[in-house]
């Protein structure tokens, strides 16, 4: 478990309409204890930040090449010798096309905040407010207490997005600070969920139990990925967790593979699914199953970041 006061953050997406009620601003942490085979962000899951590499507005003009301190760059290929690379941003600094761009800079709770309280005006009008995502937040909670009692002294709605791996003890006084909770269920046989994420469920399951006999204003979510989360057989089990935790809506989540062109920029080892994106007719199947369960759905194809 990381834990520092600052941390790692790769994006801080503004006007945001997907990840929680009204207008927000979502902040994308580096660093995931998960390794799905369908990870939307693969740029997010080491914890260290890294050089990104956007070959399509690359001129090789290779002013990046003169101005490395430690002849990181390669001019065939993929760009950044990681083994060499200090992330001293000297070639994104020499790039004039923004072919290099860093992903993942280390932030303080008040330095993130400020960047926040940019778009604290439309919060209040659209009853939105800041939602933190990723990777895994959770992965940082003592940033997260202090960000969160940031939030709350100035009324800022705030969302937390994770996959249900925290230690509820590191968390136990920040989870009380959260206006809204949304809880990933991927697949729930414990098997099939280390094949498909590199880790068991048991702790997920736990979790999830623990934040609805606490009332924690938490919401299940469901990404539908085919082949991997959208059989039958999980289906059914996921709605018979949510009957048993007495919760009667899901949220659906269907797959994207736009996530995929970020393998390439960061020379990533996640291999490539070659799945289609989730239709919006099969959305809506599997949306009227769980309502003939008595468990509504709130269906999204969500966008992906820049």
């Amino acid at each position: 478990m990381v834990e520092m006061l600052n941390a790692p953050v790769f994006d801080v997406q503004r006007f945001s309409i997907h990840d929680g009620p009204g207008i927000r601003t979502t902040v994308f942490f580096k660093g995931c204890n998960l390794r799905c085979a369908w990870c939307q962000n693969p740029e997010s899951q080491n914890v260290s930040p890294l050089i990104a590499f956007y070959e399509a507005r690359c001129d090789e003009y290779f002013s990046c090449a003169g101005a490395c301190p430690n002849d990181a760059i390669i001019k065939g290929g993929f760009r950044i010798n990681y083994e060499r690379c200090t992330t001293c941003l000297e070639c994104v600094d020499a790039c004039p096309n923004g072919a290099l761009q860093l992903v993942g800079e280390q932030l303080s709770p008040e330095h993130l905040f400020e960047k926040l309280l940019a778009d604290q005006a439309y919060y209040e009008s659209s009853g939105g407010g800041v939602t933190f995502s990723g990777g895994e937040p959770t992965l940082y909670p003592k940033f997260m207490d202090k960000m969160l009692d940031l939030c709350n002294e100035r009324g800022i709605h705030t969302t937390l997005e994770t996959c249900g791996t925290f230690s509820q003890n590191r968390w136990a006084t920040a989870l009380p600070k959260l206006q809204l909770i949304y809880f990933d269920l991927k697949i729930m046989n414990d098997t099939r969920h280390r094949q498909a994420t590199g880790l068991g469920n048991s702790r997920i399951l736990e979790n999830g139990r623990y934040l609805a006999a606490n009332d924690y204003p938490v919401e299940f979510r469901l990404p539908l990925v085919p082949g991997y989360t959208d059989d039958l057989e999980n289906l059914e089990e996921i709605a018979c967790f949510l009957e048993e935790l007495g919760q009667d809506k899901i949220h659906l989540l269907g797959y994207h593979k736009m996530g995929e062109a970020k393998i390439d920029i960061i020379q990533g080892g996640q291999k490539k699914l070659g799945l289609e994106s989730y239709s919006a007719d099969k959305l809506a199947e599997i949306a009227k199953w769980f309502e003939r369960r008595g468990i509504v759905s709130f269906n999204t194809i969500p966008q992906p970041i820049s």
